[in-house]
């Protein structure tokens, strides 16, 4: 059987984890339709795969299964695709004068491997050195939320917070580190269910050793209450 380019480049990729850019690929057309449109037109792709797999969709078990896949899709696991729903992030002006660092630290995260479609789930780190702007905290753990609903690779999250909030707050001086475990590693391929997954971008300040180990000591400290 002949096989096509795209299957052999696929082939050799195999399980390596790659990112092509810091700006996820959509393409022009990616919002013309409607939420409601989507959903019924992924509903008849979920229903076709399960019926391939040879599925009894009229089990009474697995009857509705498309349909929740298909709303699970568009309204929450890969909503943050959708930039309406790009949290608002006000700034405040520091009129306190805090000059030091300030840390937004185990976060927690869910996304989801580009390469399989199946879960990321982990902790980041956020933090930022006010020049002059400060940023509410929820709204650290909102721009995380909404870049890790969306199929991801890890390097490219890191990436996408740091530059979010960079703009946000008008500084270079942000850093982010996630550690995550991707379950295409944890439950399928290798099955290491060990290994978790580091990420780190640091803008600005973050480059220089001594404030970089000052975070990284941060995360360190015992919260646990």
């Amino acid at each position: 059987m002949k096989r096509d380019k795209a299957t052999e480049e696929v082939d050799i990729l195999g399980d390596n984890h790659v990112s092509t850019s810091a700006i996820t690929p959509l393409r022009a057309d990616a919002f013309e339709l409607s939420d409601k449109d989507k959903i019924e037109s992924i509903k008849k792709d979920v229903h076709h795969i399960m019926e391939t797999l040879g599925l009894d969709l009229t089990d009474d078990s697995l009857s509705g299964t498309p349909q929740r896949v298909a709303k699970m899709f568009v309204n929450e696991i890969f909503s943050g695709l959708h930039p309406d729903r790009k949290p608002k992030a006000s700034t405040f002006q520091n009129n306190y004068q805090y000059g030091e660092m300030l840390v937004e630290k185990n976060i927690t995260l869910y996304s989801t491997c580009e390469h399989h479609l199946l879960p990321i789930v982990g902790r980041a780190h956020v933090a930022y050195i006010s020049n002059g702007t400060v940023v509410g905290l929820s709204k650290m753990n909102r721009i995380v939320d909404y870049y890790a609903k969306r199929p991801q690779v890890q390097e490219r999250l890191t990436m996408q917070i740091v530059q979010d909030l960079q703009a946000v707050l008008g500084t270079p001086n942000v850093a982010c580190i996630i550690d995550a475990k991707h379950l295409c590693v944890n439950s399928r391929g290798i099955r290491d269910i060990e290994s978790s997954t580091v990420t780190s971008e640091f803008g600005g300040k973050f480059k220089e050793v001594a404030v970089r180990r000052e975070f990284l000591d941060y995360i360190k400290l015992d919260t646990h209450f």
